[in-house]
């Protein structure tokens, strides 16, 4: 099979599984959305989702963000991984906001990015589902079924982003990152499976019988 086919296998199988792609991380506009990934990096979206709703009801606004202050936005995220950093992040970029985009999360990579703990697949994600913007946010999940199915050589999450985009069509990224992210932790887990065990990976490779080695973002 070819990567073209496999890709398209791919797009019909989780089209068919997912026909519905809500977004994991609950809020209620572009900046929940934005506080919601930051606080997401090397957290669960279940343990994000028991925070923030005290975070957001004292402070759902850059302005309110700024105004509760570091500290006090720690006591509230400190269940979270990297609850420090984050915090510092979030009462900065709330500041940077305020100051430079009249409290509004800008619409564009290069602004959101150079915001305080404003990585490129955070801003992906912002683009993509608070703005519409064709994105394709590459995560941990997407890395390993990407290299598990045989639609890049896995040697940096940039270059697994640039594989998966020349591979699917423009208009399918928004939805489709968010159907690989939902197989990966149902199906083709990390530990669950090696590229021999789901569904998938044994339709892509019927004849593999070794696990699949996979390169680390």
């Amino acid at each position: 099979m070819l990567k073209k086919e496999r890709a398209a296998l791919v797009q019909r199988r989780l089209d068919e599984l997912y026909p519905e792609t809500p977004i994991p991380l609950d809020h209620s506009d572009a900046f929940t959305l934005l506080v919601a990934v930051l606080l997401s990096a090397q957290c669960t979206d279940k343990k994000v989702n028991e925070v923030t709703p005290e975070l957001f009801r004292v402070a759902g606004t850059p302005q309110k963000m700024a105004a509760l202050g570091q500290e006090k936005i720690l006591e509230i995220i400190r269940p979270l991984g990297l609850s420090k950093q984050k915090a510092k992040s979030l009462d900065g970029l709330s500041k940077i906001l305020i100051e430079k985009h009249a409290a509004q999360v800008p619409q564009s990579f290069e602004e959101l990015e150079a915001l305080p703990g404003v990585g490129h697949k955070t801003a992906s994600v912002v683009m993509a589902q608070a703005f519409g913007v064709p994105a394709f946010p590459v995560d941990t999940h997407i890395h390993r079924l990407a290299q598990r199915w045989g639609l890049s050589n896995g040697k940096s999450v940039a270059q697994t982003e640039a594989d998966l985009k020349k591979l699917f069509p423009r208009e399918s990224w928004n939805k489709l990152h968010l159907q690989i992210i939902f197989y990966g932790r149902e199906f083709c887990t990390a530990r669950g499976c090696d590229g021999t065990k789901c569904d998938l990976c044994r339709d892509l490779y019927p004849n593999r019988k070794k696990p699949v080695a996979l390169k680390k973002a």
